[in-house]
């Protein structure tokens, strides 16, 4: 096992050989660390904190930190991530409250660029990208293949959709959709599907024709909500069905 002389390892925390330990990094007595995870230096870990296979925590970043919640009084809550996410610097990561589900949750194969926030009792899918400085409140979701552009803060209970871009500087304060590209102007907007996006992830031009029709219902039709809703059920394909399903349980509304 590889640990720096000056690395501070609390009894009771479960760390294979296989990880290594930087320079200055604190690990706290409840930390269950994966396979081949890698602590640079500086490196916070703490709480109740369980982490998956080849991780990789750049300097300064903290994690399963006590959440910035008033409410919180030291209950054992959780902070759970997946395998193979690359954290970066200051990245700040906190754990859940007891009011909130008890846990916050970071799946795998994700990058967070230096000083993101995962706010306590926020739920992060797999494959997202967090650029510098995103910002999440807590009880926020991120469902799978996200991009969420710098300095973007995204407000409490907000569901950003799967495969979504949403550009630098987007002040997110309502649900966004899935497979669009929303980015802020003058005001926060949908502009289509992330077309570019969804070809590199794979997607078939008929799958890509389908989200357009659809998007044009919800866009550009000048209908309503609810009639362009009723335009969509009749599309096929399941991309078209799950995007239905979105606009259907927003509790906050969607950014059109």
């Amino acid at each position: 096992m590889s640990i720096h002389p000056s690395a501070i390892i609390a009894e009771g925390a479960r760390i294979p050989a296989s990880s290594t330990i930087g320079p200055y990094c604190t690990v706290g007595p409840t930390v269950e660390l994966g396979e081949e995870c890698t602590l640079i230096s500086h490196v916070v870990i703490d709480g109740r904190t369980r982490i998956g296979a080849r991780n990789t925590f750049y300097p300064f970043c903290s994690i399963g930190v006590a959440p910035q919640d008033l409410k919180y009084k030291g209950e054992p809550t959780q902070t759970v991530i997946g395998d193979g996410n690359t954290i970066r610097e200051c990245v700040t990561i906190s754990r859940g409250t007891a009011g909130g589900g008890g846990v916050t949750r970071l799946g795998s194969g994700n990058l967070l660029m230096a000083y993101a926030h995962v706010g306590h009792d926020s739920q992060v899918g797999s494959r997202c990208i967090l650029a510098n400085s995103a910002t999440l409140a807590g009880h926020v979701i991120i469902e799978d293949d996200v991009t969420l552009g710098a300095f973007c803060p995204v407000h409490q209970h907000c569901v950003l959709g799967a495969h979504a871009f949403i550009g630098g500087g987007t002040i997110v304060t309502q649900d966004v959709l899935p497979f669009s590209l929303t980015s802020c102007r003058r005001e926060n907007k949908a502009f289509g599907i992330n077309k570019i996006g969804l070809e590199r992830k794979g997607f078939s031009p008929e799958r890509l024709q389908r989200l357009q029709k659809a998007y044009r219902y919800l866009l550009a039709a000048k209908l309503n909500t609810t009639q362009a809703l009723e335009k969509m059920r009749a599309l096929e394909g399941e991309d078209v069905a799950l995007l239905v399903k979105f606009i259907e349980r927003s509790e906050r509304g969607v950014i059109k």
